[in-house]
């Protein structure tokens, strides 16, 4: 019985301490995120990584995504952003481009991890040249925190993140403001 106990805490523990990393702010925007294979939710954490996640919203403001391709699906992650995308004669390019001008800082939280469901701005080895392009972690990956900023957290849809595939299009997306 004891031990049941114990058991029970432990998972208690682990459910609070996920949620406590998983929810920075009250009033953060989300991210909504419209593909054949359904809708994807992402919570943007605004206080974490404010010029990041603003240079997101502003893309996303102008239709920047629509039409792209998700260049990039592994057992791990899946990612978008690449401009090229929307040409299927350029896929040798895909994953090379980005949005101009660049973010141009790291904004790295020391709490916010790469679990399932983290959502970061992808770069090629240089943190400040990060743009448009982000992945949606499948599987978590500590081993990349401190090196990539998290913009945000899948709230919906990781079903559909699990289901996306190499080329599978975005159809829109927009911004969902806090009330």
């Amino acid at each position: 019985m004891i031990r049941n106990i114990v058991g029970g805490l432990l998972v208690m523990a682990c459910v609070v301490a996920t949620a406590a990393q998983a929810k920075p702010g009250a009033k953060n925007p989300v991210l909504v995120l419209e593909t054949a294979r359904g809708t994807i939710e992402i919570e943007l954490f605004r206080q974490d990584a404010p010029k990041s996640v603003e240079y997101i919203i502003t893309l996303v403001n102008k239709n920047f995504y629509r039409g792209q391709r998700f260049h990039r699906s592994e057992r791990t992650l899946v990612q978008i952003g690449d401009p090229n995308s929307r040409n299927v004669t350029r896929r040798n390019l895909w994953g090379q481009t980005g949005a101009t001008p660049t973010v141009g800082l790291l904004e790295a939280s020391k709490r916010l991890s790469h679990t399932r469901g983290a959502v970061g701005l992808a770069h090629a080895g240089r943190p400040e040249a990060a743009s448009s392009q982000f992945y949606i972690m499948k599987t978590a990956s500590p081993s990349l925190d401190g090196q990539y900023t998290i913009i945000g957290r899948v709230i919906s849809g990781m079903a559909v993140v699990d289901a996306i595939k190499f080329e599978d299009v975005l159809k829109l997306a927009t911004i969902r403001e806090p009330k």
